[in-house]
């Protein structure tokens, strides 16, 4: 069985929280990620023999696979929420290139037309209703995880996204001008039903954090205004974060895009715990650790287009430049700027662990 990291790690989630709020050098380099693409979780099955003991027919063969992923990558926690909604959204399918690849292939959501442009779509809309929603997958977590791991709640606030994906980013836009209600009843749909479902997560003791994953931007800008991402996205994230703190729970956020404009507001308003997601062509993630670190935790930052694209070697010193920069400051996790998505090479993502497993100040 071939090996895939020179060093061991112990999961201890206590010191991944101490890492996510405590300006102080931690014990060890924390890793994390939102989440690892299937294609690549089978990847990594297959190749060091993850499974090898675990009952396929056990009825929860599913989690205790999630679990011992996570556990063999090094990661403290596994990530989960409600059980998932079928939401209507709509899909567009195209073939997908990546070398580990999605027989079905690749969807991304229709731009221009959602489900939702009408008060006669969102009358007729199949709402989920929270106070219906189950959590048997984090009730199992609960009962079930190994020794020193914990969950972090997701599932949650997904306010800009669902905003753009239930109407098409398109006709979102145009509502912003021309329906403005329509939008607003969309919304206060959203801010009831992560409100029901996130106090259900912080029920539960092996909840540790919570992760809201909610991609507000693109290069240059926010998707929307700053104005109207004040109104329709950020005090949705303000009262989730308010939830998690009263629990005693940091809020991490995931965002792709340039949230320049708006980091006053997470900072101030919302009051963000951490922020994930770092693109190098908008700030790298040293920068931004640099300017915003005794104010929040920085997550990953390894960045996408530079894990798919370099040596490993290039890998490893990319990281220990990271942590060298990062690291003494506290309050940073080491992780790629976005997800183990399939199409990131399986040498460059083991090589950012493994020399995170090996890295000491």
């Amino acid at each position: 069985m071939p090996r895939a990291f020179s060093l061991p790690i112990e999961p201890n989630w206590q010191g991944l929280i101490n890492c996510l709020t405590r300006s102080e050098p931690p014990d060890r380099v924390y890793h994390i990620e939102l989440y690892l693409d299937a294609e690549n979780q089978d990847a990594v099955c297959r190749e060091f023999g993850v499974l090898d003991g675990l009952d396929a027919d056990d009825p929860h063969f599913r989690l205790r696979r999630y679990a011992e992923i996570q556990r063999f990558l090094g990661y403290d926690y596994v990530v989960c929420g409600q059980d998932s909604p079928d939401l209507a959204f709509h899909h567009v399918v195209t073939a997908d290139t990546a070398d580990l690849a999605r027989s079905a292939g690749r969807a991304y959501m229709e731009e221009h037309r959602g489900p939702i442009t009408s008060w006669a779509e969102f009358e007729a809309f199949p709402w989920p209703d929270p106070e219906a929603m189950t959590y048997h997958d984090l009730e199992w977590f609960a009962e079930n995880l190994p020794e020193g791991m914990c969950v972090i709640g997701g599932q949650t606030g997904h306010y800009c996204e669902w905003l753009t994906w239930l109407m098409g980013y398109e006709s979102l836009c145009y509502a912003l001008y021309d329906a403005r209600d329509l939008v607003q009843a969309i919304y206060d749909r959203l801010l009831a039903y992560f409100d029901v479902t996130l106090r259900r997560i912080l029920s539960y003791d092996r909840v540790r954090a919570v992760w809201g994953s909610d991609d507000m931007g693109f290069n240059t800008g926010t998707l929307i205004s700053p104005a109207d991402m004040r109104t329709f996205v950020l005090p949705g994230h303000k009262a989730l974060a308010a939830l998690a703190h009263e629990a005693g729970r940091p809020y991490l956020l995931h965002s792709c895009g340039n949230l320049r404009q708006i980091m006053p507001d997470l900072l101030d308003d919302v009051q963000i715990d951490a922020k994930h997601s770092f693109e190098d062509n908008i700030e790298s993630v040293i920068d931004t650790h640099a300017e915003y670190g005794d104010r929040m935790a920085c997550l990953g930052g390894i960045d996408m287009d530079f894990l798919c694209r370099a040596d490993e070697e290039s890998v490893r010193e990319r990281v220990r430049r990271t942590l060298d920069a990062c690291q003494p400051r506290g309050r940073y996790c080491l992780g790629t700027g976005n997800t183990v998505a399939n199409y990131v090479p399986m040498r460059n993502y083991l090589a950012m662990l493994d020399e995170g497993r090996r890295y000491r100040l």
